[in-house]
């Protein structure tokens, strides 16, 4: 029986290495209220870092690996930035790539690069129209509850 249970140990951490999931660094709400004060969000085209926690939770769950196809274009990273017009994955036909980035850097760690793109998108949109992650489930709502306690 031990050695059923000592295999079966071997085999589960065996698939979760040879199967990699897509689940990336997962930043916690209020580290994330605290980046996104600390790059200027509070006020940025006329949005509230609520707004963005928002957007982040129902784009992305926290999630920097966080990639959804959308069939002609994928939407990556945390803020879930689309390949069609921000990024360049090298697999979206016309792409625009506005954000000058490849969006496999989208999905790193590292979210400065994301950060710089999710302003300029919001910069060009004059706020948060273009996520359908906030229009549906942010936009005219009390949000407070996204930021209390950070």
């Amino acid at each position: 029986m031990a050695k059923a249970i000592l295999f079966l140990g071997f085999l589960l951490v065996f698939l979760g290495l040879a199967l990699p999931g897509t689940q990336g660094k997962i930043i916690s709400r209020c580290e994330m209220v605290k980046i996104l004060r600390r790059n200027g969000f509070e006020g940025f085209e006329g949005t509230t870092v609520a707004d963005w926690i928002c957007l982040v939770k129902y784009e992305s769950d926290y999630n920097t690996k966080a990639y959804n196809n959308n069939g002609p274009s994928r939407d990556y990273g945390i803020f879930q930035i689309n390949s069609k017009y921000w990024c360049n994955d090298g697999r979206t036909p016309g792409s625009k790539n506005a954000c000058h980035i490849s969006c496999s850097k989208l999905q790193d760690d590292n979210i400065e690069d994301d950060i710089r793109c999710a302003k300029k998108i919001a910069r060009e949109a004059h706020g948060l129209s273009p996520w359908y992650g906030w229009k549906n489930h942010c936009r005219g709502k009390d949000l407070s509850s996204f930021v209390r306690g950070c």
